[in-house]
């Protein structure tokens, strides 16, 4: 019995997912990928390819084997239609086949992965891998989070309170469908709250509202995963999937 059949259905869970690939392209990853996750492993080339064919294989490997009862290869990916313009080219990921009431989603940063499956709900997570960059402050951060960056001394406490924030909104608006394409200075994420926090999100035929909670990940990594403020799921960590680069 998959999970999808029996797990989910007794504890509405969202289960939490995380890995590490090789930085080489064993030909075990490329058996199990679509034409197209090939074209793009392809394209990217030397370690991105990698990383890239890494992720997608394990994801394949972890629904595939754990929910869905299919091969890895099997599995069909599409999209849903996009919240602003209906397009499917660019909405939230689904499942296309098998039929299936699955909600997933994928983040990854260079080798490192985080995927959140859940059962009839919309979630979204992010992860990222903390360095030094955080020029990007101004146009990501609303002016109360600049002002509370600014107040800190320590170079580490500004790290961390910005990738808080810049998690906490990733995975809000990977769960709305919209990614990156809002504005991320409008939306607030209490970054000084070490959460959960609930996040409001809205613009024109979107609005939601978000509970969201940072994950305790491996050192140097910082994740957060979003879900409907409305009908919070239990989250089940520390599925570290040793499933990529068989």
């Amino acid at each position: 019995m998959t999970e999808t059949d029996g797990g989910f259905r007794e504890t509405g869970a969202v289960h939490i997912w995380h890995g590490r690939v090789r930085d080489r392209l064993p030909l075990s990853d490329l058996a199990v990928l679509a034409d197209d996750e090939l074209a793009r492993a392809r394209r990217a080339g030397g370690v991105p390819s990698a990383h890239y064919a890494g992720v997608r294989a394990a994801v394949r490997r972890v629904l595939g084997d754990h929910y869905l009862g299919l091969p890895p290869s099997a599995v069909r990916f599409g999209r849903h239609a996009c919240p602003r313009c209906t397009d499917p080219a660019h909405g939230r990921p689904r499942v296309e086949h098998p039929a299936t009431p699955l909600d997933f989603n994928l983040s990854r940063s260079g080798p490192y992965w985080l995927l959140a499956v859940t059962a009839g709900a919309k979630v979204g997570v992010d992860i990222e891998r903390l360095d030094s960059a955080v020029g990007v402050a101004d146009v990501a951060l609303t002016e109360d989070e600049r002002a509370r960056m600014r107040g800190l001394e320590a170079p580490e406490q500004r790290q961390e309170l910005f990738y808080r924030a810049w998690t906490r909104k990733e995975a809000v608006l990977k769960a709305c469908g919209v990614g990156i394409f809002a504005e991320l200075e409008s939306l607030e994420a209490s970054p000084a709250d070490p959460g959960p926090v609930t996040m409001e999100y809205s613009e024109s035929g979107i609005a939601g509202r978000w509970h969201v909670q940072d994950l305790a990940l491996m050192p140097g990594l910082v994740g957060a995963l979003a879900q409907d403020a409305g009908s919070v799921r239990p989250v089940v960590t520390g599925r570290t999937a040793l499933l990529a680069s068989r």
